[in-house]
């Protein structure tokens, strides 16, 4: 069987994958679920309709969330809803499945932060979980015009093929569709071509001033090497969760809040609110 090597210099030296064991660790999310769900029972009676006068008050910008590589809007579902609950203007970035041409899929995150800007008429803020961040990373440096923020959640934007074995393997099986005539998904130059570097180099670009960058990260990421998301353009925010989790978990929500609106104070989720 045909296998895909990606491009070296999607993992630089300093950089290693994670063991083959440490997947293992993302079993956490089952825990980090029931957190989740104990803390909506910890607010049923205390909802207010979101953006009416009783809830917190509406952020002045709009959030756009994007899932993770093989992974659809679905998969951000609770962080949106927890966000709503919040008083922010939510919104799905419309991936269904985050399987195709990196840069592609750039173009296509620009063009929806074009239709929510010009909707709203202000600039957009986004959360993007593991490969959704290093996409919008790419747009936020290239477009600050319609990007005032960004929270990038398990994030490898230093060295993207610093990952899971597991996922090397997906990229390979999407590669060998591609070849075989499958429309839509990652080709070999979207891993080891010219595509490849584009995509790196726009990931890593220099973040225009007035562009609040938090780079949320997880000595516990089985998925990834935790260290490729540090980036050093941006606010680094260590939390305890899977990869997975990280959606999901009350405790990285509340640090979500936090980037969101840079200065202010934020109560853990756990505890049944974020304020």
């Amino acid at each position: 069987m045909t296998t895909t090597t990606l491009a070296d210099f999607l993992r630089p030296e300093g950089f290693d994958r994670p063991l083959a064991r440490a997947v293992l660790g993302e079993g956490r999310v089952v825990g980090e679920a029931g957190r989740y769900a104990l803390a909506a029972v910890g607010q049923r009676g205390r909802r207010t309709p979101p953006y009416s006068a009783r809830a917190v008050p509406r952020t002045d910008d709009p959030v756009l969330l994007v899932p993770g590589f093989m992974a659809g809007d679905g998969t951000l579902g609770l962080m949106r809803r927890a966000l709503v609950q919040q008083g922010f203007r939510a919104y799905r970035s419309q991936i269904h499945a985050n399987v195709g041409c990196t840069l592609d899929a750039a173009a296509q995150l620009e063009t929806r932060l074009e239709s929510i800007a010009q909707r709203r008429g202000s600039r957009v803020r986004i959360v993007g979980h593991s490969l959704g961040g290093m996409l919008a990373r790419g747009v936020a440096a290239r477009r600050p015009d319609l990007v005032s923020g960004l929270v990038t959640l398990g994030s490898p934007v230093l060295a993207p093929g610093a990952h899971h074995v597991s996922l090397s393997a997906s990229v390979a099986v999407l590669v060998r569709l591609s070849r075989a005539g499958v429309p839509g998904l990652m080709s070999e130059d979207c891993v080891a071509g010219a595509c490849a570097r584009r995509s790196f180099d726009e990931g890593r670009a220099p973040m225009p001033a007035g562009v609040d960058f938090t780079a949320i990260y997880s000595r516990r990421d089985g998925i990834v090497d935790w260290r490729a998301c540090l980036d050093p353009g941006a606010l680094p925010v260590e939390v305890r969760a899977s990869h997975v989790g990280m959606a999901i978990d009350p405790r990285v929500l509340a640090e979500v809040v936090r980037g969101l609106r840079p200065g202010a104070s934020v109560v853990e989720v756990d505890r049944g609110e974020i304020a």
